[in-house]
């Protein structure tokens, strides 16, 4: 009964806490955030001067005494501080929105997280929400999350496979009654795609590239799939040749070259190769009775990283299956949070853990 009452003055929230971008959904609102998992901290002072978006044009281009960072890598917080910086901060603009009455400032908050977590990296998690302001906290594997974020039937007897391609890990998954029948967590996503190409213009054209540089390139000219990447530009709008540019690991001075686009599937090759033998390794451990169901509704792709040109081809020229992404991917784990949030019955079918 108290619980109840206190869901009703106070702004329940779903979070997708993710390694590249942060999602918050407001119960009864929708999802009224979407800004970059980043916090820029004085170094001396630690004082925060920006969060999300603010915070994410300053990464390389900081002074000496600020240091940008990304509170979670693959999946994991891996600064305590910044992560609860960074939940507090969005907590409070949750809190601070305007309302008819008084909010009571203390959220039940449902928060997506990697299925391969610790018990320990779990527990960090629910700390860092508590401290930054929650009075109650669940969480999810994403997996589940994105499955009903993406309207996937998780509640009925029959298989259905998500693979939610993120910033930090990709996570797969055969769900089933409520339940992950065979899953995987890989630390090989968005993040990994850029370094790879960073490492191939280090290695190949001795040229450092900035980390937001690389992200930019993959998410304007990258390709998944050969047939993408040899398409004629009026089909993909990606031109024969783009330019890098950088710094000339010789000379130490900027530097800027032309390249092949189809270099930089190239360089993502052996990343993608990873994600697709992981996907083959979820499908060898499940049931043979869940096949039928999976060739029948094929495979749902949710994630970011999922938007990457040919994505989709790639995967299904592996699997030999039907491969198609969701509506609105980069928004399956937090709206999956947040129908948590409105189905008590569904909250308790999947297991959360507080």
């Amino acid at each position: 009964m108290i619980e109840k009452i206190l869901s009703k003055i106070s702004y329940d929230i779903g979070i997708d806490l993710g390694t590249a971008t942060v999602l918050v959904y407001v119960r009864g609102k929708g999802i009224l955030v979407n800004e970059p998992s980043v916090v820029t901290f004085h170094k001396k002072t630690r004082q925060v001067l920006a969060v999300g978006e603010e915070a994410k044009r300053m990464i390389g281009k900081t002074p000496p005494t600020l240091e940008a960072v990304r509170p979670l890598r693959g999946g994991v917080i891996s600064d305590f501080r910044a992560a609860e910086e960074l939940l507090s901060y969005f907590i409070g603009t949750v809190n601070s929105m305007p309302s008819k009455f008084p909010k009571y400032p203390k959220p039940r908050i449902v928060i997506g997280v990697p299925s391969g977590l610790t018990s320990v990296e779990r527990k960090a998690v629910i700390d860092s929400s508590m401290t930054a302001g929650a009075r109650k906290v669940f969480l999810v594997e994403e997996p589940m999350a994105a499955a009903i974020g993406a309207g996937l039937p998780v509640k009925k007897p029959a298989g259905s496979m998500i693979v939610d391609i993120g910033g930090g890990t990709t996570e797969m998954a055969i769900i089933s009654l409520g339940g992950v029948v065979a899953g995987k967590s890989l630390k090989v996503a968005g993040d990994q795609l850029d370094q790879d190409i960073v490492a191939y213009a280090r290695k190949k054209y001795d040229l450092l590239l900035g980390e937001r540089n690389a992200e930019q390139l993959k998410q304007r000219y990258g390709t998944a799939a050969e047939f993408f990447a040899t398409k004629s530009s009026s089909s993909t709008n990606i031109p024969d040749k783009i330019v890098l540019r950088g710094r000339d690991l010789k000379t130490g001075l900027p530097r800027s070259i032309r390249i092949q686009s189809t270099e930089l599937r190239d360089a993502m090759d052996a990343s993608l190769k990873q994600i697709t033998n992981s996907i083959k390794d979820v499908l060898e451990e499940s049931p043979a009775d869940l096949m039928p169901d999976i060739l029948s509704s094929g495979i749902v792709l949710a994630g970011g990283t999922s938007l990457l040109k040919g994505m989709s081809r790639l995967i299904s020229s592996e699997i030999n299956t039907s491969v198609h992404v969701a509506e609105d991917p980069i928004s399956c784990v937090v709206r999956g949070c947040g129908y948590l949030l409105e189905d008590d019955n569904l909250l308790s079918l999947v297991g959360l853990t507080q």
